[in-house]
């Protein structure tokens, strides 16, 4: 069957890059949507939940471990403890982060607004500033009438004077982000209209005389599940829940037996898939909590039975009459994300393993671990409901209403509802995007990935650092500096901003009516022409230039800011020079992905600070030897080349050419005891370059 809200979100995700929120009733698709996603798309993605179950269910890392974020509020842009700020990346998550197509927030609506500003700000920091969540494309997957985000009154006290409610979307980034939002109708849980209709109600908080007489017809307090039936409790607290199943779980008078599971490497506590220690009996009520991954498919997250034997590596379960099931130990994995040294993409690491039987005790559960799963039979005990949402996901999790016993029956009282949400999904209703939405989206992601690779406005501040640097501490530095930075500038970098922004506009011009760049052969033409144009100018004007650069200073405050911004210039140069030379002939979206990650992660190996220390001295022979001599010194008494003698010295040695001790103790830096371990070598180097050159 044709699913037009799936195929427009799917579209939208691979051929734009614009932010989207995925939401939709309960039972709509949205898990099967994200797992396809994960499968075929060509972006390069992470997946990430707010928290370890989810982010295990999700195939993903959690949100704080992924972005290291603090566990406490993150207050905007501040700079206390709990800042995101404060907190350092390895090398290999930045080049992963900077590589990113897409990331993906599943059970966005359990994700408080200031976690989604500390994602934005780790984004922007290592990607573009000036853009919500750095330029990268969000994929926002969950319901908002669903379970909400958690926030205790002390940390509201903080962070209300920044937001008006807890819920992702009123957070600062997602207001500047311009995300579209796409509901999924079709409903492939339950069937029934007239179910569908009540949960509809529920779920906008308007359930109608007529739905409510027709639901509370399942109201039946004194019922009693046979034990074959296969029923499963919902109810709203932890201490409910447990305190069913261990009481029916104590009537059976069958033998006890426990599984242990087998924990590996890192898989901390509080992300357990199910209980370490599963204590069954013949004849207890079970759920299987995970998918069966053979061809069989014989289970699945949700599915309810009864055990009906229990061995020592496996248990068997009775689900139907013709339905048992031979279950043994499987696994979850606790996964990371890093790049594959070889391929480079986006690899998945596994850092630990959970092996467990995949079941747990189902007399009863709490309705927040309910979300996700779908029931046959179920009964629901809501009239403790405490939070937004809690009824509609109990109700929702069943296939149909015959299959669900009320204990208490539903009143207004037990639809807790939020009006900023209802707010919100209305909105959101109103504003579908549109197929023609799409079509403008996609041409003009394509013409931004165009201008981006011919826009070189990111060497500008590198450069101008650097010139800055070299007049306010001219008298430090020696090389050949300002001549090839201000050349860089001035007849390279500038002169290549003005075309770009020609070739934008003109490039803009010619796509009015153009519905596809990759399809416009006139567009492609010029594409063409461009990057060759580029291509050339960018190696004669940047990368020769950029060679002729070198410099030296004692002051290591001074040299460790020179080094951040040479280094951000060889990155941008690097990139770009990769690019317009792996580039096909012809634009192609895929590709251009494909080889833009390639640039970022290929990187050219970090050059020795050695190379930077050149001499203006006209004894430029003389200057690398005595250069190579201090090098020698340094590696044999392991020492720092400064130690033997500094640069200062090294210079004056080359100027004054001093020919004894007494003349070598007036040198800068050459004092008693280093004229008396290295005088005499130091001499003997100079005295032959000034017989060999004939010099004085």
């Amino acid at each position: 069957m044709i699913n037009k809200e799936l195929e427009l979100a799917q579209h939208f995700i691979e051929k734009t890059n614009r932010n989207l929120f995925l939401t939709g009733k309960a039972g709509t698709g949205k898990t099967t949507f994200l797992r396809e996603l994960q499968k075929k798309s060509p972006k390069r993605m992470v997946v990430v939940a707010p928290t370890g179950v989810a982010s295990i269910n999700a195939r993903g890392v959690t949100i704080h471990s992924f972005f290291q974020l603090p566990f406490g509020p993150i207050i905007p842009n501040s700079s206390n403890q709990n800042s995101v700020i404060q907190r350092k990346f390895i090398r290999a998550k930045i080049d992963l982060i900077r590589s990113l197509d897409l990331v993906i927030i599943d059970e966005i609506s359990m994700v408080r607004a200031d976690v989604l500003d500390g994602i934005d700000e780790v984004l922007r920091r290592y990607k573009d500033g000036n853009k919500p969540f750095g330029g990268t494309q969000m994929l926002f997957i969950g319901d908002l009438q669903q379970l909400s985000p958690i926030v205790r009154p002390d940390e509201w006290s903080l962070l209300s004077p920044y937001y008006k409610n807890a819920y992702f979307f009123n957070s600062l980034a997602y207001q500047k982000a311009n995300v579209i939002s796409i509901e999924l109708k079709h409903i492939y849980r339950q069937q029934n209209q007239d179910f569908i209709k009540i949960l509809n109600e529920i779920r906008n908080n308007s359930l109608s005389e007529q739905s409510a007489e027709l639901l509370n017809k399942q109201y039946n307090p004194n019922f009693n599940a046979d034990k074959e039936s296969g029923y499963i409790t919902l109810t709203t607290h932890n201490n409910r829940a447990k305190l069913i199943n261990n009481k029916e779980l104590n009537k059976l008078t069958t033998k006890t037996k426990t599984y242990k599971a087998i924990i590996t490497g890192k898989f901390y506590e509080n992300n357990y898939p199910i209980s370490d220690k599963i204590e069954l009996k013949v004849g207890a009520q079970v759920m299987f909590v995970k998918n069966d991954i053979s061809h069989e498919k014989r289970y699945f997250n949700g599915k309810i039975g009864t055990v009906i034997s229990l061995e020592k590596e496996k248990v068997i379960v009775k689900c139907a009459v013709d339905d048992i099931i031979e279950v043994g130990y499987v696994t979850w994995d606790n996964i990371s994300y890093s790049l594959d040294k070889e391929t480079q993409a986006v690899s998945e690491k596994v850092e630990g393993t959970f092996t467990q039987i995949p079941l747990t005790l189902a007399w009863a559960i709490t309705i927040h671990k309910s979300q996700g799963l779908t029931f046959e039979k179920a009964i629901i005990d809501a009239e403790a409901s405490f939070a937004h949402g809690q009824t509609y996901v109990a109700l929702s999790r069943c296939k149909t209403l015959d299959g669900i016993v009320l204990k208490t029956p539903i009143k207004s009282t037990s639809i807790i509802s939020d009006i900023t949400v209802s707010s919100f999904n209305k909105q959101m209703e109103e504003n579908q995007p549109t197929e023609s939405e799409l079509k403008e989206s996609q041409k003009q992601f394509q013409l931004e990935l165009i201008e981006g690779l011919f826009n070189y406005h990111n060497f500008l501040y590198p450069i101008n650092r650097l010139i800055d640097l070299y007049y306010t501490h001219k008298t430090s530095l020696k090389g050949n500096i300002i001549e090839p930075l201000q050349k860089l500038k001035d007849e390279g970098v500038v002169p290549l901003i003005k075309v770009a922004s020609g070739f934008k506009n003109q490039l803009n011009s010619l796509s009015v009516d153009i519905e596809n760049i990759e399809e416009s052969k006139l567009i492609q033409e010029r594409f063409k022409k461009a990057v060759s144009y580029f291509r050339e100018e960018t190696k004669a004007k940047l990368t020769e230039v950029f060679n002729t650069f070198s410099f030296s200073t004692e002051n290591k405050a001074i040299e460790k800011d020179f080094e951040r911004q040479i280094q951000n210039l060889e990155e941008f140069l690097h990139i770009k020079t990769y690019l317009l030379s792996n580039l096909p002939p012809n634009f192609s979206t895929d590709i251009f992905l494909h080889i833009r990650a390639k640039a970022i992660l290929n990187k050219p190996e970090k050059k020795k600070k050695q190379r930077v220390e050149v001499t203006t001295t006209e004894n430029k022979e003389l200057f690398e030897e005595l250069r190579l001599f201090r090098l020698s010194i340094s590696n044999s008494e392991n020492i720092p080349p400064f130690q033997v003698f500094t640069q200062k010295t090294l210079f004056e040695l080359c100027e004054y050419l001093p020919q004894d001790k007494k003349q070598l103790k007036k040198i800068n830096g050459m004092g008693k005891i280093r004229v008396q371990k290295y005088g005499g070598e130091i001499l003997e180097i100079i005295n032959e370059y000034v017989s060999k050159n004939d010099l004085e």
